[in-house]
């Protein structure tokens, strides 16, 4: 099959391309820019989610679309309407227009309406277009993914090295479900190339709950680092938040983050349909799975903010 993937270059549709590739499929990658961390695996065509007719062009003889792309945080002109809501109409629109048939959206967990965060709100209007459109669609609600290239990995191993220090995010922490990108892609060519969960909204949550804190030991445990878990204010990290997206390229937490992480990573919202059993996540959060998805070792530096004079980095 021939598969489009919006957000083709970024964690989870570099993923997805090289899982689909294993499989014998075609991934045609959709991407706004690249990551030059990150080589592409498969044919790359340059195109944000602006015009359906573009779009089109880009995803005509497809049989299937992955629509993955999402932002975290608003920079400039990327806005969350822009992104997630008018993106989303725009790639049912071409969709329509190409003769695609099948969209599966990569949606998050706990995204859902009138609840004060225009992360969750613009998800959730997104999803509604779906829902609403003619097209033979799924929606994948996922919680906490992590992965090589992930925010997840990367930004604690950066941190370990940088600092022995972690804040909870609230003095009570809310439990958390990783789930492997592995599971993730799939359940994504299930839906996509066997037909699975048709007309369906699922939620994705990892095999294991624990704390977030658990989850910082035993990345530490794997990187033989010592790390002094303190507990900090949801405010704190509020605080944090905004600082880093000001001043770093990948922030080591944005706001939509917070909130999230606030909330927990344990039940989904609006309710949705269970996957089957054969499709749900077996990959826990072990020692050897965080041992694959983790960076090159090594602290932040200044080549990690938005604006940097370091002649080198990582």
């Amino acid at each position: 099959m021939k598969i489009a993937i919006t957000g083709g270059t970024d964690f989870v549709g570099r993923h997805l391309a090289r899982h689909l590739l294993s499989l014998g499929h075609q991934p045609i990658l959709l991407a706004r820019g690249r990551d030059l961390r990150h080589p592409p695996v498969a044919a790359v065509i340059h195109t944000d989610l602006s015009d359906p007719g573009l779009l089109a062009e880009a995803i005509r003889g497809c049989d299937a679309i992955a629509h993955c792309a999402g932002i975290n945080r608003e920079i400039g002109s990327q806005t969350y309407r822009r992104v997630h809501i008018d993106g989303t109409r725009n790639i049912i629109e071409a969709a329509r227009l190409a003769g695609v048939p099948r969209l599966l959206m990569l949606s998050f967990l706990r995204a859902r309406p009138d609840c004060g965060s225009p992360y969750h709100e613009s998800k959730f209007q997104a999803e509604e277009l779906l829902r609403q459109s003619a097209l033979d669609y799924t929606i994948l609600k996922a919680g906490m993914i992590y992965g090589r290239g992930d925010h997840m990995l990367d930004h604690l191993s950066h941190t370990l090295f940088t600092l022995s220090l972690f804040a909870t995010v609230g003095f009570r922490e809310q439990p958390i479900r990783p789930v492997a990108v592995d599971d993730v892609t799939r359940i994504i060519a299930a839906a996509l190339a066997a037909g699975r969960l048709s007309l369906q909204t699922v939620c994705v949550l990892g095999p294991e709950t624990l704390l977030l804190s658990e989850a910082v030991r035993r990345v530490a445990a794997t990187l033989h680092r010592r790390v002094w878990i303190l507990p900090a204010p949801v405010l704190f990290h509020r605080i944090l938040a905004a600082i880093c997206e000001r001043t770093m390229a990948i922030p080591l937490v944005a706001r939509a983050q917070v909130r999230m992480l606030a909330e927990g990573f344990l039940e989904v919202a609006p309710a949705a349909d269970p996957l089957p059993d054969d499709l749900k996540p077996q990959l826990r959060f072990t020692s050897s799975q965080i041992r694959r998805g983790l960076p090159d070792p090594g602290p932040f530096t200044c080549a990690d903010l938005r604006f940097h004079v370091c002649q080198h980095g990582r």
